[in-house]
């Protein structure tokens, strides 16, 4: 199958999309639909490989798709699996929890030569953890993982889908790697590394796993990045909360977007951190705004 130049994008995000159902009727999400969402809103196209069923709800948010300019060319139907829900529960105000059904679509992404064909040494190959608690879909993220492909890792560990071996394999094969501090306090316990600092939490991580680029996200704190032996930090900005939801991913879609653009580590930080609380400002993860809007945000708060 020949491939039009114009469906080769910078990013390609592998993983979830489905409708979060909250309290005040369902939204679109995923984590990997949020950050393939704010990616292209940031102006870098990006290709989603992930599945959906054959049902109205995947094809309203196949036309979603349509509508935001993501490239759809990898996403897969599924004739047996529906398309995913998550029922989100509010928590003191704005936290979420999650129930996260299986099975569903995407639990049985498939490889293809077409997929293959369209990751380059210079793709941000953009996963999850979550994507593989299906041996069907684990397996296709892993012959993907061969590729040369600048592979970003966002832990994003939903109980009960946490499996220390899987971790350990997921991490292997990263190049970047974005944790929350819960997930990286978890990590700790997994795989018996240091309790001293965060400091010597990161320099365990990459020794083990040898990954060269980590990032720690810490909320309203602001968030640090360790790239080799280099460590940076920026504090954040309290903002008014409407909902949690998103709120990581659009962060790391605007730390990918700047990282592609080779931005300085402190801008990086900077510009990741205010997408993130924005995005923490509007409900649900794929909430409509210009970037002029964002803009406009970020320089109030730096």
């Amino acid at each position: 199958m020949s491939l039009e130049t114009n469906t080769i994008t910078p990013a390609i995000c592998y993983g979830e999309i489905l409708w979060d159902v909250l309290p005040d009727g369902p939204q679109p999400g995923g984590a990997l639909l949020n950050v393939s969402y704010h990616l292209n809103k940031l102006g870098m196209p990006t290709s989603l490989v992930s599945k959906i069923g054959n049902d109205e709800n995947g094809q309203k948010l196949e036309s979603l798709l349509d509508v935001w300019g993501i490239k759809k060319h990898l996403l897969q139907v599924d004739a047996e699996h529906p398309t995913s829900e998550v029922i989100a529960k509010m928590n003191n105000g704005n936290e979420v929890s999650y129930e996260i059904i299986f099975p569903v679509a995407w639990d049985f992404i498939v490889n293809s030569q077409t997929i293959k064909t369209q990751i380059k040494p210079s793709t941000y190959f953009v996963f999850g953890s979550l994507a593989s608690r299906n041996s069907v879909s684990r397996d296709t993220l892993f012959e993907l993982l061969e590729s040369d492909a600048i592979k970003v890792f966002d832990i994003n560990l939903r109980p009960p889908f946490i499996n220390r071996n899987l971790l350990e394999d997921l991490l292997k094969k990263a190049d970047i790697v974005k944790f929350n501090q819960a997930e990286l306090e978890m990590a700790q316990v997994l795989f018996r590394g240091s309790y001293w600092n965060e400091a010597a939490q990161i320099r365990f991580i990459q020794d083990h796993f040898n990954i060269p680029e980590i990032i720690v996200t810490k909320g309203e704190f602001g968030a640090s990045y360790y790239n080799q032996d280099k460590a940076y930090h920026v504090a954040g900005k309290e903002v008014e909360v409407a909902d949690t939801i998103g709120s990581g991913d659009s962060f790391l879609a605007a730390f990918i977007a700047n990282h592609y653009r080779g931005e300085t580590p402190q801008t990086l930080l900077k510009n990741a951190i205010a997408m993130g609380g924005f995005i923490a400002t509007k409900k649900g993860g794929c909430p409509e705004y210009t970037i002029d809007e964002y803009i406009a945000f970020r320089n109030k708060i730096f």
